[in-house]
């Protein structure tokens, strides 16, 4: 089991290194592009063209990301993204008022673990 979130966690972190690299080259090339504009400005050349290549391979750039991140905002209806935020207010309660006693606390996904062990047969509600 370990072995393969391993490999899983390999995969992702080889993804993110693809797309930053893509971006770094993006980046180089738009700024030689930029240079080159600008030295030919002055010999003729009135026109800003530098950025025409840059545009097709910026939506390139997008999908890429897109691919590699995921569409920002997607995961909101999920329940892995809803205990993120009940965890996340959690804490910056607990630090507003550190009179509740941030060690006395479970997280939401301990409680949930727990009722999944232990209560299952039990009709009581324990919040």
């Amino acid at each position: 089991m370990h072995d393969e979130t391993y490999r899983q966690a390999q995969k992702v972190v080889k993804k993110k290194k693809g797309f930053y690299s893509h971006l770094a080259v993006y980046v180089a090339v738009g700024a030689f592009f930029l240079l080159m504009n600008l030295a030919t400005f002055d010999s003729g050349g009135r026109e800003w063209w530098f950025f025409f290549p840059l545009l097709p391979w910026g939506v390139g750039l997008a999908i890429h990301y897109f691919g590699t991140f995921g569409l920002p905002g997607t995961d909101i209806l999920t329940k892995e993204w809803e205990e993120r935020e009940t965890e996340k207010e959690m804490r910056r309660l607990y630090e507003q008022n550190p009179e509740l006693g941030i060690d006395d606390h479970l997280e939401l996904r301990d409680v949930d673990e727990m009722k999944d062990k232990n209560w299952k047969n039990s009709d009581e509600d324990y919040v």
